[in-house]
């Protein structure tokens, strides 16, 4: 399998001297809660430092006056009423869904899926459902989320999507638009596919098979299930970890770099944010292997100065930083 590697970084778009306001990319992000309205905030905040305009809209209409607060003194992006979301995702060049969008508290998808392994009929499973359906105490949030997503991938099949966190946990896929970017962590791509996410890749062993020490028997291998499901989906699949694995429909990439500082809430917030910031002038396998290379670099730099003790803000702060000194060496 490839790795990713700076020099590669010199094919990302670059704002042309005489080029004008919107000429270097739209994006609209979607997201946030009455319990997370942080996450969408940090993806805010590295988008506005890539491209020209940021929409941010949220199905939580508490998060408006936060978000007031906030702009002036933090953020460079504009607020749209949830009424005009549609009209900002058709005119954006890419849009990221789902950071602190809430989700099921219970594991209800799960325990469904469960049950029609186990080959539970279509009147029992049913019954369940709508059991389930009918508890008040069972995530209404999590629940909106849902249609939520299912509306809006659906409706705009043809955009270019950043999917993540809230909206990962409670999808179906079969919504997954062409070329769509997912952005799981372990638990997410558990409940997504079905399958694990590998901890340790080596370029040099990542396509053969290995034998379990447990079983002696072969497994398949380790990025095989990430690019199967990559394939059969016809997305991006981005298998987040120490060594990151990213898998499109006709390849797959390995991202070295990162350390355990990356492991703190938030980090995966800055990722989907540069993500679909870089998504919306370049390709999208590119996009994400430059964006997760980018991310790890910068805590790398971080790491020779303080450890692991920075969080996704110094994160934000830094990237602009690194992405400027990567793209002077990488040509």
């Amino acid at each position: 399998m490839e790795v990713f590697d700076r020099t590669q970084l010199k094919k990302l778009y670059r704002p042309e001297s005489d080029s004008s306001n919107e000429d270097n990319g739209q994006v609209t992000i979607i997201g946030g809660s009455k319990l997370f309205h942080g996450a969408p905030l940090l993806s805010l905040k590295i988008a506005s430092r890539i491209v020209d305009m940021v929409f941010f809209a949220s199905p939580e209409p508490s998060l408006e006056s936060i978000v007031q607060k906030l702009k002036s003194k933090l953020f460079s992006f504009i607020w749209i009423p949830w009424e005009d979301v549609d009209a900002y995702i058709e005119k954006s060049d890419a849009v990221l869904i789902g950071p602190g969008m809430m989700r099921y508290r219970s594991e209800k998808r799960e325990v469904i899926r469960d049950m029609k392994d186990k080959g539970f009929n279509k009147k029992n499973l049913s019954l369940i459902t709508y059991y389930l359906s009918r508890n008040k105490n069972l995530d209404l949030e999590g629940k909106k989320t849902r249609e939520i997503t299912k509306r809006l991938l659906t409706k705009f099949p043809y955009k270019r999507w950043v999917i993540d966190a809230g909206s990962l946990q409670v999808m179906e896929l079969e919504w997954i638009p062409k070329c769509a970017i997912i952005t799981p962590n372990e638990k997410e791509y558990e409940m997504l596919f079905k399958g694990k996410i590998p901890q340790k890749v080596h370029a040099s062993q990542s396509m053969k098979s290995k034998r379990d020490d447990e079983t002696g028997v072969a497994s398949l291998p380790v990025s095989s299930n990430v690019e199967r499901m990559a394939k059969k989906y016809k997305c991006v699949i981005v298998a987040k970890g120490p060594e990151t694995i990213v898998c499109s429909a006709e390849k797959c990439m390995l991202v070295k770099g990162g350390n355990a500082g990356l492991t703190k809430g938030g980090s995966g917030d800055i990722l989907a944010g540069l993500t679909v910031a870089l998504l919306a002038k370049n390709d999208p396998f590119f996009a994400v292997c430059s964006a997760s290379y980018i991310v790890k670099a910068a805590a790398d730099e971080l790491y020779k100065k303080v450890g692991t003790n920075y969080n996704a803000d110094d994160l934000a702060e830094r990237i602009p930083e690194i992405l400027h000194g990567l793209l002077k060496t990488a040509l």
